[in-house]
């Protein structure tokens, strides 16, 4: 098999090499995924806390509805739905670009995950947690807010660090609604040159490394926010 890098170098007919349309396509990966993990974590850690309230059975309902809605519809029949359903059913998305769709698609489908690993974060802390903030005279808001929340999110890292992962990786299915990120690059560059080893080989290490460098972001924030110890003591706490 004869090996030809130089296909990067080669012009594309728009007046840029495949190299740049590459670098190009990965940055729109790249706003992609950062974009959705921002909302998937806004609105999974609020679904989460809704799953744990206490007394609050009607915002309960509405997290565990959340969950299962998204948790349970595979992702690339989510991004069809925001993308073609959803602006007939709804006219004024009709005027949202398609991005912006696709970035709301993937959010809402890793927030259901993302909740999932809030709820357990929480549940995982022991009961005294929580009695402590009331004996500060804290409310429920201020007890999830100065307390229960931060202790939780130190817990849950290594299984957030996985689902900003996926994320990365999921946002390869934009290719289907036309986004020009790295699968849809590699599958028109492959058909224009013919050269799909090195095409691909490419776009691989690309997803690579970017995977690796969310990994290590993540580590790093984990070694700084870890509280020596602790997570033994919550999860031993979990079944209270």
């Amino acid at each position: 098999m004869s090996w030809d890098w130089k296909v990067f170098l080669n012009d594309d007919g728009s007046g840029r090499t495949y190299l740049q349309w590459m670098f190009d396509a990965w940055g729109w990966t790249l706003s992609v995924a950062g974009l959705a993990w921002i909302v998937a974590m806004l609105i999974g850690a609020l679904m989460g806390t809704f799953r744990t309230l206490p007394n609050s059975p009607w915002l309960v309902r509405l997290g565990n509805a959340w969950v299962e809605l998204f948790r349970n519809v595979p992702l690339l029949v989510q991004i069809f739905l925001w993308y073609f359903v959803v602006p007939k059913v709804i006219p004024p998305m009709k005027e949202v670009p398609g991005f912006v769709l696709v970035v709301l698609a993937l959010g809402f489908f890793t927030s259901a995950r993302i909740a999932e690993q809030v709820r357990a974060g929480v549940q995982a802390l022991p009961r005294g947690q929580r009695y402590a903030g009331m004996a500060l005279g804290f409310t429920t808001a201020q007890t999830y807010r100065y307390v229960i929340l931060p202790m939780a999110f130190r817990i849950i890292i290594p299984p957030l660090t996985s689902e900003s992962m996926n994320l990365l990786k999921n946002s390869s299915v934009a290719f289907a609604v036309s986004i020009a990120e790295l699968t849809m690059f590699a599958m028109q560059a492959q058909e224009e040159t013919s050269r799909g080893v090195e095409i691909y080989i490419a776009v691989t290490a690309l997803y690579a490394m970017s995977a690796f460098a969310v990994n290590r972001v993540m580590a790093v924030v984990e070694k700084k926010v870890q509280i020596p110890g602790y997570i033994v003591a919550g999860t031993a706490g979990g079944g209270h």
